[in-house]
């Protein structure tokens, strides 16, 4: 039978002056009609990579094409996409192969609405009139599950959450209804119950149209629910590939056990995470290893007399924004993104706020750090009321209260360094007089992340999405910290680095004390790390509860449905 796409033996090597990397080596992947492969593998191995050579939108240089083919077949006719020129690739991009991006807030246009650039994609390839395209546009947002189509139609990406600016780039990527639709990390940005939505809508698609799929994911859940065939790529080489019910249930290779094996929803919070190298050791030495759920030390929220002391507090915290104005300019209506919020957070504990994109989780976390204004309320951290406070007193917590943002790539300096982006903090707040004084620490601190030394002098455009993320998760942790709040601080991780951090951030809690507000739309990572649990509905709170009885026993409705939603491996 004759294959959609063909990717025959190709290599890839990244050439500076300073060295060659071999990002990829002699990798092969064939994809049907119909058909749905997934490429899972650590951030680095490739698997972006492999999809951006297919669309050609790898820089050349420093990207080199050293061998092989990729060929793509329609109506009998088979192209090389590699010998294509500019303007012939452009035809293809979009209308035949279309890519659904990891990072929604750098692919998107800042400066366009939402629907324009929705609109722009349709018009550029069908022949169709600009009213019939804004159809299509509000007609696609309704089936990618986006809240009030015609109001999110003008609004601009800074606007709305990231996991509708997701949405937005899947309705994009859909549009024009391609053969071949390549998903990098599609859903990462997405909550369980939309996430669902989403798998149903391109496994519906893909169904209808006969359309070949590459699912790239670090999420072996959302894979076993979608996929076909599964690639597993490690350090540029395919080192398995198998059908699903074959990799799963029989893995070969020792790599592919561990993804299995590392997945927060088989572990306890005093279990500690197995990690990749703990098998490939396994391999090399020939000794086997007892991956036993080891006990991690924790940090229990306990003060005189066994009473919890409070460290965070907040009341009837209420964020809104102005969404009707008068032609007078008069506000008549709002957005209420946080409604009447209450809870208390104690000295060391871990709390996991989790909800539906929009529902105010990660407002609630910016409203902490002061990085919005709330419009009432109180949130009194360690006795000083944070709304009102003074200078002086923001001074002097400021470094106390550190956040590690979603978006890893627009939370750093493009034009920076990551060692100069991670020494910052530390010369900011006087622990160090310049950078050079500062490198040592900072190296230590990359180290902590699995990042190398020599990390230290590249730039954020040179690593990868879940390299990114390590690296801020490295700023915010320089300072050591009092209360660190965790905005999606693991979803754009593979499962197998995913563990490395879940697992260095309880090694840093139980030396340091601090504590932490953990904000995901991954329940099974929430219940690991988590004390208690904070759902969060439409600006209020839902549930409240222990981490393992929120999981497993939920009370409301609301939440037994993100439970249901979860993907599982069966």
């Amino acid at each position: 039978m004759q294959p959609l796409l063909s990717i025959q033996n190709l290599s890839v090597d990244f050439i500076s002056d300073e060295r060659t990397v071999h990002a990829l080596k002699e990798i092969s992947i064939t994809v049907n009609k119909g058909e749905i492969v997934a490429v899972v593998g650590e951030s680095g191995s490739g698997k972006s990579v492999t999809s951006l050579s297919v669309l050609q939108l790898l820089p050349v240089p420093p990207a080199k094409f050293v061998k092989g083919n990729i060929f793509f077949y329609e109506d009998e006719k088979q192209t090389d996409l590699l010998q294509l020129t500019h303007d012939e690739m452009q035809e293809i991009r979009g209308s035949k192969i279309a890519m659904i991006f990891q990072e929604p807030m750098t692919s998107l246009n800042p400066v366009h609405t939402c629907g324009s650039q929705v609109k722009e994609a349709i018009l550029a390839h069908k022949k169709t009139s600009n009213a019939e395209a804004q159809r299509q546009t509000l007609e696609l947002f309704a089936k990618v599950q986006l809240p009030n189509p015609e109001q999110l139609y003008h609004k601009y990406p800074h606007e709305i959450s990231g996991g509708q600016k997701q949405r937005v780039m899947i309705a994009m990527a859909m549009s024009c209804s391609p053969s071949l639709l390549i998903c990098d990390e599609p859903t990462t940005a997405l909550d369980v119950t939309v996430q669902k939505n989403i798998l149903d809508l391109i496994k519906q698609l893909q169904q209808q149209n006969n359309m070949g799929v590459i699912f790239i994911s670090h999420d072996l859940g959302v894979i076993a629910g979608i996929a076909d065939k599964i690639v597993v790529m490690y350090k540029g080489e395919i080192v398995e590939q198998a059908t699903k019910d074959q990799l799963f249930k029989h893995p070969q290779h020792p790599y592919t056990k561990a993804l299995l094996a590392c997945r927060p929803a088989l572990y306890n919070k005093d279990e500690r995470l197995p990690v990749v190298s703990d098998f490939l050791n396994e391999e090399a030495t020939g000794e086997t290893i007892h991956h036993t759920k080891s006990s991690i030390q924790s940090s229990t929220p306990l003060a005189i007399d066994n009473k919890p002391s409070v460290l965070l507090s907040l009341e009837h915290l209420k964020v809104w924004y102005p969404s009707k104005k008068t032609f007078f300019g008069k506000t008549t209506g709002y957005t209420k993104a946080v409604d009447d919020v209450n809870f208390d957070i104690y000295k060391g504990e871990t709390i996991g706020l989790v909800g539906e994109s929009g529902c105010g989780k990660t407002t609630v976390g910016r409203a902490i750090a002061g990085l919005l204004r709330a419009t009432s309320g109180n949130i009194i951290f360690d006795g000083i009321n944070l709304i009102n406070a003074s200078n002086e007193e923001w001074k002097k917590i400021r470094k106390d209260i550190q956040i590690i943002f979603q978006d890893p790539y627009s939370s750093l300096n493009p034009r920076k360094t990551i060692g100069q982006a991670i020494a910052e903090p530390l010369i900011v707040h006087g622990l160090y007089k310049s950078g050079s004084t500062s490198e040592e620490r900072v190296m230590e601190l990359l180290q902590k992340v699995s990042l190398l030394p020599e990390h230290y002098y590249r730039y954020p455009h040179e690593f990868s999405g879940g390299q990114r993320q390590r690296i801020v998760i490295a700023r915010a942790l320089a300072l050591q910290p009092r209360f660190v709040i965790c905005d999606e601080s693991v979803s754009a991780l593979d499962v197998s680095v995913q563990a490395q951090v879940l697992n260095l951030l309880n090694d840093l809690k139980a030396e340091f004390d601090f504590t932490a507000l953990f904000i995901s739309h991954d329940l099974s990572v929430v219940k690991y790390i988590s004390d208690r649990i904070i759902v969060m509905n439409k600006g209020q709170v839902e549930e409240t509860g222990k981490a393992e009885d929120i999981y497993y026993r939920p009370t409301k409705a609301y939440t037994q449905k993100l439970i249901s939603a979860i993907p599982e491996i069966a």
